[in-house]
C-alpha cells in the first residue's frame, strides 16, 4: 500500500518538475499562449500553479517520509535544506563566466549575484515547515497554517502603502528584502529591484508546505479508495472558494505571494492529488505520461537543476552572425539557433512555434530522467 500510494505523489511531483520545464523553456519569450505567461502581476494562471504545487508536493513527501520522531531528525532537515539552498546560490552564480560587451569572457561579478530564488525559497520553507511540524502538536497545525496566512495579510496592510499594499512599490517586502539584502542582489525582471522570491514573501510558503503536509497526512494514513478522493475533491473545492473570496480583499498574486494565493492554488493541487489517486491507485490506470511523470519525480531536483544549468552553459557558445546597424558584431548562440532557423519558421503561428520548442525541451529532458530510472540512479539530497 506505502509504495502504491507514493506512485500519485512521484507523478504528481514530476508531473509540476515536467510544466516547470515547458514554462521556462519557451522558444520565445516574446510569444506564449496566454496560460503559459505568468500574470503581470495580479490574477493566477496555469503558470502560476506551478510553484506552489511544488510547495504542495513538499508538504506532501514531508506526511509520508519526514523523520519527525528521529533523533536525526535536525541533522537531517538542515543537511537538506543546505543542500537545497546552496543548490539555488550555484545555479544563480552559474555558468559562472559570461560575455563581455567587448567580446571577451569575463568571471560572473559577485557583487551582483543574486541570493535568493526558486531552490533558495523552497529550501527556506521546506525548514521552517519541518520545525513546525516537528515542534508544533498535530491538531494546532491548520491552525498554525492559518495562523502564518493572517498575519501575512494584517502585515500587508500594516506596513504596506495605505492607497495600494499589494503594488510592486506598495509591498512592505520590497522594502525589507532591499535592507536586509541590498539592492544589488535583488532579481531585476520587474524594472526596479524586487525580488519575487524574496524573504517576507516567503513566510506564507510555509504554511503553503503545511497544507500540503496536513493534506498528504490522510491518504498516508490510509488505504487508496474513493473515500480519500472524496475527502481531497471536498478540501480542495473548499480552498479554492475560501481563496477565490478572499482575493475580493487580498487579490491572487504570485509575485508577493498573497494568503489568498496561497488557499486558491492548494485548492487547485488538491485535486489534481484526487485526481490521480483515482486513476492510479483506483483505476489503476497507466501509459507513458504516467511513466514519464515519474520518471521526472524520482529525481526532480538533479532534473530541476540540470535544466536551468545546461542551457546557460549552452548560451556561452556562440559566432559572429552579420554587423547590427549600431556597427556591432551580431551573434547567434547554441542554445536559440534551432528555434531561430528550424522550429519558428516552420509555422505561421510564433506562439505554436514557441510551445513545440518548449515542449522539445521537455522531450529533452525527460530521456535522461528515463534514463536514469532504468538504471536505478535516484540522486537525492
Amino acid at each position: 500500500m506505502a509504495n502504491q500510494r507514493y506512485l500519485s505523489l512521484d507523478v504528481f511531483r514530476g508531473a509540476t518538475v515536467a510544466l516547470m520545464i515547458l514554462v521556462n523553456n519557451p522558444g520565445s519569450w516574446s510569444h506564449l499562449y496566454p496560460p503559459l505567461a505568468h500574470a503581470a502581476w495580479h490574477g493566477c494562471t496555469l503558470t502560476d500553479l506551478v510553484f506552489p504545487f511544488f510547495l504542495f508536493a513538499v508538504g506532501n513527501a514531508m506526511a509520508f517520509a519526514l523523520p519527525v520522531h528521529s533523533d536525526a531528525f535536525y541533522r537531517h532537515v538542515a543537511r537538506r535544506t543546505l543542500w537545497i539552498f546552496g543548490l539555488g546560490l550555484f545555479l544563480n552564480l552559474s555558468p559562472f563566466i559570461r560575455w563581455s560587451d567587448e567580446g571577451e569572457l569575463v568571471w560572473r561579478n559577485l557583487d551582483l549575484l543574486r541570493w535568493l530564488g526558486v531552490l533558495q525559497r523552497i529550501g527556506l520553507a521546506y525548514f521552517f515547515s519541518a520545525l513546525v511540524v516537528r515542534l508544533v502538536p498535530q491538531r494546532a497545525l491548520p491552525i498554525f497554517a492559518a495562523g502564518i496566512l493572517l498575519a501575512y495579510w494584517a502585515l500587508c496592510l500594516t506596513f504596506g502603502a495605505a492607497d495600494d499594499p499589494y503594488s510592486l512599490e506598495g509591498f512592505w517586502g520590497t522594502a525589507v528584502d532591499r535592507a536586509l539584502l541590498g539592492a544589488n542582489h535583488l532579481y531585476k525582471g520587474e524594472g526596479v529591484p524586487f525580488d519575487p522570491e524574496g524573504m517576507v514573501s516567503t513566510l506564507p510558503c510555509i504554511a503553503q508546505v503545511l497544507i500540503g503536509y496536513l493534506i498528504g497526512r490522510y491518504p498516508a494514513s490510509n488505504p487508496p479508495s474513493l473515500r480519500v478522493v472524496a475527502r481531497l475533491v471536498v478540501a480542495g473545492l473548499a480552498m479554492i472558494l475560501i481563496g477565490w473570496v478572499w482575493s475580493a480583499v487580498m487579490p491572487l498574486n504570485k509575485k508577493i505571494w498573497t494568503s489568498s494565493y496561497v488557499v486558491f492554488t492548494s485548492g487547485w493541487a488538491a485535486l489534481v492529488m484526487a485526481a490521480l489517486v483515482w486513476l492510479l491507485e483506483i483505476r489503476k490506470h497507466g501509459g507513458s505520461w504516467r511513466e514519464l511523470a515519474l520518471a521526472f519525480g524520482c529525481n526532480p531536483l538533479f532534473i530541476f537543476c540540470l535544466s536551468g544549468f545546461l542551457p546557460r552553459v549552452i548560451w556561452l557558445l556562440r559566432w559572429p552572425a552579420g554587423i547590427r546597424p549600431d556597427g556591432k558584431v551580431n551573434y547567434a548562440n547554441a542554445l536559440s539557433w534551432p528555434y531561430d532557423r528550424i522550429i519558428e519558421p516552420a509555422f505561421a503561428d510564433p506562439r505554436l512555434g514557441s510551445l513545440v520548442y518548449a515542449l522539445a525541451m521537455v522531450a529533452f529532458y525527460g530521456s535522461i530522467a528515463m534514463w536514469m530510472r532504468r538504471r536505478s540512479i535516484f540522486i537525492k539530497v
